[in-house]
């Protein structure tokens, strides 16, 4: 599942992407929310054309956007659009626990593994902005999400935390018996 989803790490530079070309910096909730939708979206359609071989549905696209909407709206309302290092850290950590709350509904059948996968993803978003942090040049631009060097350690995290979810842990506990994912399994 790992080399599956290598290519999802593209989702995160043309979610950024777009949404800088259609929002511009993000100064605030409004703007943050705005972009991470667009951001969410990329994001959601390069997850689901992976997952979608296991079963996933367009839900998973939408509910990547919406956790990344307000994810980045309440990360931009913490640390006030700050793009220091501890900001874009903590923005790391709230976006990426709204997406991964988000997707947990589809993904796992256990609230345990719920809390699981979004603790996961809440932590590898954090991991993202902390290595882009160190990398890029300009963070002070008000991006929505974290660069390339970010989105690498990111898919990584999620690629091995993936492939415990959908290998290891048994359909029934992992993706409610009704979801696309779980009739993938059986």
């Amino acid at each position: 599942m790992i080399v599956r989803w290598l290519p999802t790490f593209l989702g995160f530079p043309v979610g950024g992407w777009l949404a800088a070309q259609a929002v511009g910096s993000v100064r605030g909730p409004g703007t943050a929310a705005l972009a991470g939708l667009i951001a969410g979206l990329a994001i959601g359609v390069a997850q689901w054309l992976v997952l979608r071989s296991r079963g996933a549905d367009l839900r998973w696209v939408i509910y990547t956007a919406l956790g990344m909407t307000v994810g980045g709206a309440a990360a931009a309302v913490l640390t006030g659009a700050d793009t220091d290092v501890k900001s874009l850290v903590l923005t790391g950590l709230v976006a990426g626990a709204a997406v991964g709350v988000a997707q947990a509904t589809l993904l796992a059948r256990s609230l345990r593994a719920g809390i699981a996968w979004s603790a996961l993803v809440s932590i590898a978003w954090g991991l993202g902005w902390l290595t882009t942090a160190n990398v890029i040049v300009d963070a002070e631009s008000g991006f929505i999400i974290f660069g390339s060097s970010g989105a690498l350690v990111v898919t990584v995290l999620t690629g091995l935390g993936m492939r415990w979810f959908l290998a290891v842990e048994t359909p029934a506990k992992v993706v409610p018996a009704t979801s696309p994912v779980a009739e993938a399994h059986r």
